[in-house]
C-alpha cells in the first residue's frame, strides 16, 4: 500500500484538531442551523426500473469508483478526514462532511472548527508555503496542467508530480474497475468511453477519452469521472479536482431537446456584442440530453450542488465536437422546489409571481450551460486564449457570461417560437429571482461571484426596483437592455483578456450591497436552506 503523504493543510493543523473536537460542544445551534441551510433530498430515479441486470451491476461497480473520486478529492482539499469523522459533535461532524472540511464553501470559505484558520489557497495541490514568485521562477512545462500537483524535492525545491503518480493506488483500483465495468456495457460507444478512460487515468491525457465521451450519443447510463474543474484551486485555479456523477438518461426529454444544438451556430451570431467577439463557430458534434443523477462524489458534492453540465473543459475538444450539456432535472427541481419557490413568496410582488415557473428555470439552467460553448475563446489582440489571458478572473467572468448568454438564448428561442411552454417574463422573473438564491453562494463561489456581478448590473440598469413594502417588481424592457448590454460587456472583457478591467469591476462591483444583504437576511430569517444535501447510494437508488 502506498504510504499517504499528507501535504499543507492537515498537517498544519492536525495539532489542533482536538482543539476543534472539544471546543465545538457549545455551539450545538449554531452547527445545527448550519446543518439545516440544507434541505435533504433522495437520489432515487423512476428510470432505474428500466435498466437491464448488466446495467445495474455497472451501476454498482460506478459506486464504488465514485467513493474513490470522493476519497481522492479529500485528500485533494483537505488531506486526512478521518481527523473530522472523528469530530464528537455530530453537527459539527456532519457539516464537516456536508463541506469536505473545516470552511463553510457557502460563508466565503470561513472557518466553522476552531482550531483552524483561513482556507489556504493552496489546498493540497501546492506546498502550503509556496509563493507565486516562486511558483513563476519554476521552470517545468508540467507545472501548468491540470493534473499534476506540486511537491518539494529533499533540497526544498518544486518538483511537478503526475497525478497517476501521486495518486498510484487509487487510480490503478479505478482503472481495473472501470475495465470490469466496460466488459458489461451494451452500447458499444460507452464501452468505448471507459476502456479510453481508464486509459487517461494511467497517463493524465485525457483527450482521447473527452473524444470517446463525445461520441458516446445512445447510452442509458453515463458516468462523468475524473480531475475535471478548478474552482477548487483559488491559488492560480489550475488544478483539477477528483468527482463523480452517476446518470440515468431521460430518453424522451432528452429527444425534445435534440433540434437545439443545430440552432447554436446562428445563435452565436446573434449574439448582442460587437462582431469581433463572436467569431468562434460552436461545434454541432454537441448534444443536449436531460438526466436524473442519483450519485454525487467528491467536488461536485462538496457545498453547493451542480445541477448541470458543460463538458469537456478542453478547447480543443469544443473546437473538433463542441461540448455536451447534461441537465440533472431531478436535482434542479429539487432545488427549485425547497428554495427557488419559497424564496420568490417571500421578496416578489405578488402581481408577478405566477412568472416563477419550474420550465422558466429548466429553460434557463439549460442554455446556462449551451452558453459556456458561444462567445469568444481565443482573445483579438494576441494574448492568447481567453482562459490564459483572463487568469484568476476566468472561471467567475466565464460564469457570468454563461448566465446571461443563457438567458439571452432563451428569450430569442421564445421570440423566434421555438420555446414555447413559457413566456420572455417568465425567464426574465424566474432569472431574476433566481439570482437571489445563487448569490447565497458567497463570494468564495465563482457562482457566487458572477451572480453579484450580474444582480449589481442588473440592478443599476433598472431592471428592477423595490416597491413601498420592499418586494421586488421587474421592469421588463429594461430587464431585457441590461441583458444585451451586460452580455456585451462581459464579451468584451473576455475578447480583450482585459484582466485588470475584470478584477477592477469585480472588486467594485462583485459584492453584496446593504440593501442586498438585508434581503439575503430576510431570507435567511425565513429558514429557506441556502442549498441541498444528499441522501444516496445503492441503499436508496435500488430500494
Amino acid at each position: 500500500m502506498r504510504k499517504k503523504t499528507v501535504y499543507g493543510i492537515s498537517a498544519a493543523f492536525i495539532g489542533a484538531a482536538s482543539l476543534a473536537f472539544t471546543s465545538c460542544g457549545g455551539n450545538d445551534q449554531s452547527l445545527k442551523a448550519k446543518v439545516d441551510e440544507y434541505a435533504p433530498v433522495e437520489l432515487s430515479s423512476e428510470l432505474v426500473a428500466g435498466l437491464s441486470d448488466n446495467e445495474r451491476e455497472m451501476l454498482s461497480i460506478f459506486f464504488e469508483i465514485a467513493q474513490i473520486t470522493d476519497n481522492l478529492f479529500w485528500e485533494q482539499t483537505f488531506g486526512d478526514k478521518s481527523v473530522l469523522e472523528s469530530l464528537e459533535n455530530p453537527y459539527a461532524r456532519q457539516f464537516a462532511m456536508i463541506q469536505y472540511g473545516a470552511w463553510d464553501r457557502l460563508d466565503d470559505n470561513r472557518p466553522f472548527l476552531e482550531g483552524y484558520g483561513e482556507k489556504p489557497l493552496v489546498c493540497n495541490y501546492y506546498p502550503l508555503d509556496i509563493t507565486k514568485e516562486e511558483y513563476e521562477a519554476f521552470d517545468d512545462p508540467d507545472k501548468a496542467s491540470w493534473y499534476t500537483v506540486l511537491r518539494r524535492n529533499e533540497d526544498g525545491s518544486l518538483k511537478s508530480v503526475w497525478y497517476h503518480e501521486e495518486y498510484a493506488e487509487e487510480v490503478e483500483k479505478m482503472c481495473a474497475l472501470l475495465e470490469k465495468a466496460a466488459l458489461l456495457a451494451e452500447d458499444e460507444g460507452f464501452k468505448n468511453y471507459l476502456l479510453k478512460r481508464a486509459e487517461a487515468f494511467r497517463t493524465d491525457d485525457y483527450l482521447e477519452s473527452d473524444l470517446a465521451w463525445m461520441d458516446m450519443k445512445d447510452s442509458r447510463i453515463d458516468f462523468v469521472v475524473g480531475p475535471i474543474e478548478t474552482y477548487d484551486d483559488k491559488f492560480l485555479e489550475n488544478k483539477a479536482s477528483y468527482e463523480s456523477f452517476i446518470l440515468l438518461k431521460d430518453e424522451k426529454r432528452s429527444a425534445d431537446l435534440a433540434k437545439f444544438v443545430a440552432m447554436l451556430p446562428d445563435l452565436q451570431k446573434e449574439l448582442p456584442c460587437e462582431p469581433k467577439y463572436k467569431t468562434f463557430v460552436p461545434g454541432t458534434s454537441s448534444d443536449m440530453n436531460v438526466y436524473d443523477v442519483v450519485y454525487y462524489a467528491g467536488d461536485c458534492n462538496a457545498g453547493s450542488k451542480t445541477i448541470a453540465i458543460n463538458l469537456p473543459n478542453d478547447e480543443r475538444v469544443h473546437a473538433m465536437k463542441g461540448t455536451r450539456r447534461l441537465q440533472l432535472r431531478n436535482a434542479m427541481q429539487a432545488k427549485f422546489d425547497k428554495i427557488l419557490v419559497p424564496i420568490s413568496q417571500l421578496v416578489l410582488d405578488p402581481s408577478q409571481l405566477s412568472h416563477v415557473k419550474f420550465d422558466a428555470f429548466f429553460w434557463n439552467v439549460t442554455f446556462h450551460e449551451a452558453a459556456h460553448g458561444l462567445g469568444i475563446k481565443q482573445t483579438v489582440n494576441g494574448k492568447g486564449s481567453v482562459d490564459a489571458a483572463m487568469g484568476t478572473e476566468k472561471t467567475s467572468w466565464e460564469e457570468a457570461k454563461a448566465d446571461i448568454l443563457g438567458l439571452f438564448m432563451v428569450c430569442r428561442l421564445i421570440e423566434t417560437g421555438e420555446i414555447t411552454d413559457i413566456t420572455q417574463e417568465d425567464a426574465l422573473t424566474t432569472y431574476i429571482t433566481g439570482i437571489l438564491r445563487s448569490v447565497r453562494f458567497g463570494a468564495a463561489s465563482s457562482h457566487g461571484k458572477a451572480n453579484m456581478m450580474c444582480f449589481n448590473f442588473m440592478e443599476k440598469a433598472g431592471a428592477f426596483s423595490r416597491n413601498a413594502d420592499g418586494l421586488y417588481v421587474i421592469d421588463y424592457a429594461k430587464a431585457k437592455a441590461a441583458m444585451n448590454d451586460w452580455a456585451a460587456l462581459i464579451l468584451k472583457t473576455q475578447g480583450e483578456g482585459d484582466y485588470d478591467f475584470a478584477v477592477k469591476y469585480r472588486s467594485e462591483n462583485g459584492g453584496i450591497t446593504p440593501a442586498l444583504q438585508a434581503d439575503l437576511d430576510k431570507i435567511n430569517n425565513a429558514g429557506i436552506p441556502k442549498d441541498i444535501v444528499y441522501v444516496q447510494g445503492p441503499d436508496v437508488l435500488f430500494k
